[in-house]
C-alpha cells in the first residue's frame, strides 16, 4: 500500500547548507531529518543554489529529488555578473560564449525538456537573452 501524499513543495535551497526555517515548515516534514539528508546530499556543491522537490506523506515522511542549479544562476557564474538587465532590449550587461551556454546546457539536460544538445542550446540562450546577455553565434 502506498503512502498518501500531503504535499508535494518545489523550493531552492544553498547546497550544503540547508537550515530549519519558513520555507520547510511549509511542507510539513521533520525539518532537522531533511536538513541532514540534503546537507549530505549536496555537499560537493557548496555555495550553489539548489531546487529541490520534497514529496511529504501524512505521516510526516518525506522524499525528495535534488535538480540542477538553475540556467539563470549558471549564466550569471559564466559571465562573472551579479544580476541580468533591468531592461533587455535595450541594456546588455555581457555576453555568453557559445561553448559556455553548450557547457550549460550539457549540464542541464536531465532538466530541461529538449531531445538534443541543439535544442537545450537554443534554451540557454533564450534564458541569456531575457536577462540582457548576448549570446555568441556557433563558429
Amino acid at each position: 500500500m502506498s503512502k498518501k501524499i500531503a504535499k508535494v513543495v518545489k523550493i531552492q535551497l544553498p547546497a550544503g547548507e540547508a537550515k530549519p526555517g519558513a520555507a520547510l515548515a511549509s511542507a510539513g516534514i521533520v525539518m532537522p531529518k531533511f536538513c541532514t539528508e540534503f546537507n549530505e546530499k549536496t555537499a560537493d556543491q557548496k555555495g550553489k543554489t539548489v531546487p529541490v522537490i520534497i514529496t511529504a506523506y501524512e505521516d510526516k515522511s518525506f522524499d525528495f529529488v535534488i535538480k540542477t542549479t538553475p540556467v539563470t544562476n549558471l549564466i550569471k557564474d559564466a559571465c562573472n555578473i551579479k544580476s541580468g538587465s533591468s531592461n533587455p532590449k535595450t541594456t546588455k550587461v555581457a555576453t555568453l560564449s557559445y561553448e559556455d551556454a553548450k557547457k550549460i546546457a550539457e549540464y542541464k539536460m536531465p532538466d530541461l525538456n529538449a531531445n538534443d544538445i541543439d535544442a537545450a542550446i537554443k534554451i540557454v540562450a533564450g534564458s541569456a537573452r531575457s536577462m540582457g546577455v548576448n549570446v555568441e553565434e556557433k563558429k
